[in-house]
């Protein structure tokens, strides 16, 4: 593997297992919990989609007339990725995108969508992404993660950009969440199947083709420009504990 991509990792390491030892984890025991799990992550599973269409916005040519941007390896690492998160399948076959496929496992549960969707809605209607925040009467960690996310996609270069995408954005699934998944998909098998689903097909997809996409992607956009590095190495930890500060919110409802 690339050297400073091993570097990268060794400098957001403590980042990342801190993050992966949050109480967040330990917390979710029951259908109630999770629910409420998934009422707060939803809004992570939504502006991961604005963070990834910032990068084909950034790396390919998204006007008319159309024109060629970068190199061709980073246009098709990024639409491979876009591909993928936006046109996926649920376990019944029917495209819809992952954002898509998370409310449908909150539906299924009975997990709250009323915040989600007000934030949307306000956002539809015309409101500034950040007035729309405000005016969704969100718990602050919620707000900090959201705002750091839509700071880093209108207006960070593409290197930091694909390096919280990448490094900074990572869903950290212990094996412990996995096995209390299995425990609560055999005890409400009507209530959790999507949720399940949706799961290991992020664990499938994102955390396999995908992040080896979009490792290649940072990769070639720092180069061996090591200034570019350091700034893509500095944005992903932050990214990590903005995370952190997301769990938080988690546990302190």
């Amino acid at each position: 593997m690339n050297n400073h991509i091993e570097k990268l990792k060794n400098e957001i390491e403590q980042e990342r297992s801190r993050l992966l030892s949050h109480p967040v984890y330990h917390n979710i025991s029951d259908l109630e919990s999770l629910q409420k799990f998934t009422e707060t992550h939803v809004f992570a599973v939504w502006d991961f989609m604005s963070l990834l269409k910032s990068l084909q916005i950034a790396l390919t040519s998204v006007s008319i007339p159309w024109m060629p941007v970068g190199s061709a390896e980073t246009r098709y690492l990024i639409n491979e990725i876009v591909l993928g998160e936006e046109c996926d399948v649920d376990e019944d076959g029917n495209r819809m995108s992952h954002f898509e496929l998370y409310l449908k496992s909150m539906h299924q549960m009975g997990a709250n969508t009323k915040p989600i969707y007000g934030l949307i809605k306000s956002i539809l209607a015309g409101k500034p992404i950040r007035d729309a925040i405000v005016q969704s009467s969100l718990h602050t960690n919620v707000e900090q993660f959201l705002n750091y996310t839509f700071e880093i996609a209108e207006n960070a270069p593409p290197h930091v950009k694909a390096s919280v995408f990448t490094f900074g954005r990572e869903d950290l699934i212990p094996s412990m969440f996995m096995k209390f998944l299995e425990k609560m998909h055999s005890e409400y098998p009507d209530k959790v199947s999507t949720f399940k689903y949706y799961i290991e097909r992020h664990i499938e997809v994102d955390g396999d083709h995908h992040s080896h996409l979009a490792i290649n992607m940072v990769s070639e956009l720092c180069g061996d420009d090591e200034s570019k590095w350091n700034e893509a190495a500095a944005a992903a930890k932050k990214a990590l504990k903005m995370r952190y500060l997301l769990w938080d919110a988690i546990v302190s409802n």
